[in-house]
């Protein structure tokens, strides 16, 4: 027998409902969680318009409650952190140390519809009798969800807080590892970040990991920058929404960097507008990051690539859970980086709604919904 609870379903029309769900038990190579705190972003907006009945939400952490007996990694009560980008291990990018982009299990293929293209596993979960597709495989606004093991990662500090946990499942990941794994920021280097809201910060705070020297905030919003300060961010800008291209801020960046422009530049706005801005503030041989996943069409003067310019398109910030989350954990751990106070609020299920308004006013650096 399986069990019944609470879950935030996208209507696929731009609404969404709390509703009742049914969870079957475990398959061998699967694990049931119960859900105890799940970080909202901007993606998680977006899925109630995808055409489709949905579990809404992508970042996750909770308790172990039920395995299937194949699973090795993790056992009942242990704290563990949801991934998303479920890996096959065989696969012709997996051997390539890719598992991001798995080419089997992967719910994000490039493609005119973005998520909702890829591989989507619906078993073993329904909504009044029929079964319904957990959003990237994990369906996280919900008190449980039914996951494979590889979307598992036990948290090595198993009293964390559970808040600061969820949020290390994309947006935390997604920007440090933007920073770490993508762009392979380097000692004594100078890097900019564009838009400074969640990922944004994360990306920050993996270049600080990384002992740049100089890391440039741009943002229009002046309570943003005060935050990108509080971490890592050595210097700011306070661009003017009408700045087309952001080309009177990248003036400035050359002039706090020798004149040459940043080594690296990270775009975290999600503007199509803005999508070859990070080209106009790197010098030459120097790194732009593309890190919001803009989907639409972006048009680029190819002089700004001149010279020897590279442009970078990553997913997920390169992520390779069972290493990566560790990793995170342990900068948190020394105080390397943040994560609680990140978190401007949390919310209950029923407040989901609140919780998105305020995400999309740009109150939040993070919203998180919690469950008792």
């Amino acid at each position: 027998m399986g069990l019944t609870c609470k879950a935030a379903i996208a209507k696929g029309d731009g609404t969404f409902s709390i509703d009742t769900i049914e969870v079957q038990n475990p398959k061998p190579d699967e694990v049931l969680i119960a859900v105890k705190a799940a970080g909202l972003c901007h993606t998680d907006h977006d899925s109630l318009y995808w055409g489709k009945l949905i579990i809404i939400g992508h970042e996750g952490a909770g308790i172990v409650t039920a395995i299937g007996k194949d699973v090795k990694s993790v056992k009942i009560g242990d704290a563990v952190i949801l991934n998303w980008a479920t890996p096959c291990g065989t696969c012709f990018q997996c051997e390539r140390e890719n598992e991001h982009i798995c080419e089997n299990n992967s719910p994000v293929v490039a493609g005119a519809n973005g998520y909702t293209e890829g591989h989507a596993h619906i078993e073993g979960t329904t909504l009044n009798g029929t079964p319904i597709e957990r959003s990237f495989n994990i369906g996280t606004l919900s008190e449980y969800t039914m996951v494979k093991e590889s979307a598992v990662v036990k948290n090595p500090i198993q009293d964390m807080s559970f808040s600061a946990a969820s949020i290390v499942s994309c947006g935390v990941m997604t920007g440090f590892g933007s920073a770490v794994n993508t762009a392979q920021v380097t000692e004594n280097s100078s890097a900019v970040v564009l838009g400074t809201g969640g990922v944004g910060l994360n990306v920050i705070q993996g270049i600080k990991v990384s002992k740049a020297s100089k890391i440039i905030a741009i943002d229009i919003n002046q309570t943003r920058l005060d935050m990108a300060m509080k971490f890592g961010a050595t210097h700011t800008i306070l661009a003017d929404k009408n700045d087309k291209g952001l080309y009177k801020a990248a003036e400035k960046v050359k002039a706090m960097t020798n004149g040459r422009g940043a080594d690296y530049a990270f775009e975290c706005t999600a503007i199509p507008a803005l999508g070859a801005a990070p080209l106009a503030m790197i010098r030459n041989a120097g790194t732009a990051v593309q890190v919001s996943g803009i989907e639409e069409e972006v048009l680029i003067d190819m002089s700004l690539f001149e010279w020897d310019k590279k442009y970078i398109n990553p997913l997920y910030g390169k992520c390779n859970p069972q290493k990566d989350f560790p990793k995170i954990i342990e900068h948190y751990r020394n105080g390397d980086i943040m994560l609680d106070e990140m978190i401007t609020r949390t919310y209950p299920l029923e407040n989901l709604q609140q919780a998105f308004d305020d995400m999309l006013s740009g109150k939040n650096a993070k919203g998180v919904i919690v469950f008792e």
